[in-house]
């Protein structure tokens, strides 16, 4: 089964910025579609950003267009989400986890849902 270790979060005051990384273990990282999501404190996991398996096709959740990039290196098995502009809404645990396709991973329709790895918290203060 394939472990996912999320990394990069932190403090960061209104405005800043974080590269947020997912490293993948297995051959099979190239095969997918990834994501990443996040859950703040009494809130559902939410869909924030989706990436086909070649990086030819993105998505994000309306909040985060025009601020945050996702993108992925396969050679490394390696996914990230750079976040420009963070405002304290994006405070939250953020997740990687992968599916068929970048529709599929914006509907929550995971290769895996019951896996996630330990996530990486973002904390954005006002």
């Amino acid at each position: 089964q394939v472990q996912l270790v999320e990394s990069g979060g932190g403090l960061v005051q209104a405005g800043g910025s974080l590269r947020l990384s997912c490293a993948a273990s297995g051959r099979a990282f190239s095969a997918y579609a990834m994501g990443w999501f996040r859950q703040a404190p009494g809130k559902e996991r939410e869909f924030v950003a989706a990436i086909s398996w070649n990086g030819g096709t993105t998505s994000y959740e309306d909040s985060v267009k025009g601020r945050f990039t996702i993108s992925r290196d396969n050679a490394k098995n390696t996914l990230y989400l750079q976040m420009n502009s963070l405002k304290p809404e994006d405070t939250a645990v953020y997740y990687c986890n992968r599916g068929l396709s970048v529709q599929r991973i914006a509907a929550l329709m995971l290769e895996n849902a019951d896996y996630w790895g330990q996530g990486t918290q973002v904390t954005v203060s006002s």
